[in-house]
């Protein structure tokens, strides 16, 4: 199973790709953000993570899509441009026919660390331990794109031990 995690932004945007191996493990394979220029009018800064993310989904095949859904506390500007580049990612992966799972960032970090309100700090070390990592992944919109990727891993691995004791 291959699965692509998002962490959407406009300025921004994370992404990670893993797999499952023989073993059930989580191995990494490739992360990176999709950058826009500030300046850029902010219908092209869409368009350009939309392609973006569409071609990642093309190369890569994943049989998911998992993204993060929106989180604000006080800035409804930033939320709704983070909207909108959400939008965006859920269109290329609809164009690409690819299922899309969405979770919550508390659903993220309790996934990765067992605790809802865990830091950023304590997430992107799990992500470097889970995948035997030398090194965080960076910037920080890649190591959050590949902790919704694992996210999405462990979600599935739950699904399938619950369908097998129903």
């Amino acid at each position: 199973m291959i699965i692509l995690g998002i962490d959407p932004g406009t300025a921004t945007t994370g992404f990670g790709l893993i797999t499952e191996d023989a073993a059930g493990e989580a191995r990494l394979l490739r992360y990176g953000v999709i950058q826009t220029p500030a300046g850029d009018p902010m219908p092209q800064r869409l368009r350009t993570i939309h392609q973006q993310v569409g071609a990642l989904i093309a190369a890569n095949s994943p049989d998911a899509v998992a993204i993060e859904e929106l989180f604000f506390k006080r800035n409804v500007t930033t939320a709704i441009t983070v909207g909108q580049a959400r939008g965006v990612v859920l269109l290329a992966a609809a164009e690409a026919g690819a299922p899309v799972f969405e979770y919550k960032p508390a659903e993220v970090k309790q996934a990765l660390v067992g605790y809802g309100s865990a830091d950023k700090a304590q997430i992107q070390e799990m992500v470097r331990i889970m995948l035997g990592l030398a090194e965080i992944p960076r910037p920080d919109d890649a190591a959050d794109a590949v902790a919704v990727a694992i996210c999405h891993l462990h979600s599935q691995r739950l699904r399938r031990l619950m369908e097998g004791v129903a």
